[in-house]
């Protein structure tokens, strides 16, 4: 709810897949951006006009992400 317009993915089990398919073709738009890794359209129907869109991430500053994974990793004892 706090997310505003965006639909997040969260999933692609055979359940999130439907959920999701069912929730896209009911919401009232004009069209879908779909900015997931992978193509929703292979997976899903979606009955609106739609497009993917591609990004690249720059990482600039600290901690970057490599850093926070590694303490996670670290401190969780996942090594």
């Amino acid at each position: 709810p706090t997310i505003g317009v965006l639909l997040p993915a969260m999933g692609y089990s055979e359940q999130q897949l439907k959920d999701l398919e069912t929730t896209i073709n009911n919401t009232d738009c004009d069209a879908v951006v779909i900015g997931t890794p992978i193509d929703l359209n292979r997976l899903i129907k979606i009955n609106k006009p739609n497009t993917r869109v591609y990004y690249d991430l720059q990482e600039i500053g600290y901690p970057n992400l490599e850093q926070i994974i590694d303490e996670f990793v670290e401190r969780h004892n996942l090594k």
